[in-house]
């Protein structure tokens, strides 16, 4: 879901691609083992980049929202995804097992603040973290909001986004039996987790086609098949933490929560036509949140990819970087 762009102007073009000047792998315990990167500048305002999923992976293209030359940039793929091992799994793999993990990342670094910048699954566990660690956000940056609430989960697989790509929605369920399709995510849990190599790749396949086909304004209904080791590990992570309501207490706890960082401020940029994470969720959450800027992306949809969205990206990051004194970073 990402995609190139040209250098950076006054316009809020993507930075250029740049190479990490530190990559290892991080043990955080039960198992699991991380990888870190760092890029951009070794002096420069420290920003962690949450991809999304959960189980997405991180990639290149995310270091290109931040002026390297004044940013230290870290990513890293969350457990069980990408290059983190082991791959695709869920033993010991929460929502709280990640935050934990954010704060062995930022302690290993020696970072006391950080600005925190995630989109979709990346924006709901950039909130929970700094619910749990207020004290470490500078800025939270935002895209795509999704607040892991029920009305959500029914919008994108209790059939909502399928009123509008009924064919896309058929070639999602039809691979469910149909006295099963009252629950889809439980449905495929069984599937994703049967043990059976190629029956867990296929619909893993479709599981990851269903919503990447839907990411992106100018998509044309087509349905790619990711490769086997992506769709396999964002799938059954995906699955796993939407089963489970995204360890949360509580369905509207997110923003039953905001008075833990009304203090803190924060950037929240969503496009128009989002079909994953329609823009209510992202216009709840900046009425519950006094010290947010709010920007609506006019002919946007999902993906970090839209021009549109990028842009706005680009500026957000390029002013905070004008703000290092204000913010004490």
């Amino acid at each position: 879901m990402e995609q190139a762009a040209g250098k950076n102007t006054a316009g809020g073009k993507m930075y250029p691609p740049i190479e990490p000047f530190d990559r290892r792998m991080l043990e955080v315990g039960d198992g699991h083992t991380v990888y870190v990167e760092q890029c951009g500048a070794k002096d420069g305002m420290p920003v962690v980049v949450l991809h999304g999923g959960p189980g997405g992976g991180c990639s290149p293209a995310m270091r290109r929202f931040f002026d390297p030359k004044k940013y230290r940039i870290i990513l890293f793929d969350q457990r069980g995804c990408g290059r983190s091992r082991p791959h695709a799994s869920v033993k010991a793999n929460t929502t709280w097992h990640l935050i934990r993990d954010i704060e062995l990342i930022r302690d290993t670094f020696g970072i006391d603040r950080w600005i925190v910048f995630g989109g979709s699954w990346g924006a709901t566990l950039g909130l929970v973290y700094a619910q749990s660690h207020p004290d470490r956000v500078a800025w939270l940056v935002l895209r795509g909001v999704f607040l892991a609430t029920e009305r959500e989960f029914d919008w994108f697989y209790g059939g909502g986004a399928g009123q509008f790509w009924p064919d896309l929605w058929a070639r999602f369920t039809d691979l469910i039996p149909a006295d099963e399709r009252e629950d889809l995510i439980e449905a495929y849990h069984k599937r994703l987790f049967s043990g059976d190599r190629g029956d867990e790749l296929k619909h893993a396949r479709v599981w990851a086609s269903w919503e990447n086909a839907l990411a992106s304004i100018e998509n044309d209904g087509a349905m790619i098949d990711s490769p086997a080791d992506y769709a396999l590990a964002f799938a059954r992570l995906e699955n796993h933490y939407f089963q489970n309501r995204a360890f949360l207490s509580e369905d509207q706890q997110i923003l039953r929560n905001m008075t833990r960082i009304a203090h803190v401020p924060g950037t929240i940029v969503q496009g128009r036509h989002d079909m994953i994470c329609p823009p209510q969720a992202a216009w709840s959450l900046h009425k519950s949140w006094p010290t947010s800027e709010f920007r609506m992306i006019p002919r946007a949809g999902h993906a970090v990819s839209e021009p549109g969205i990028a842009a706005e990206l680009v500026r957000t990051t390029d002013k905070l970087a004008r703000q290092r004194d204000t913010l004490g970073l």
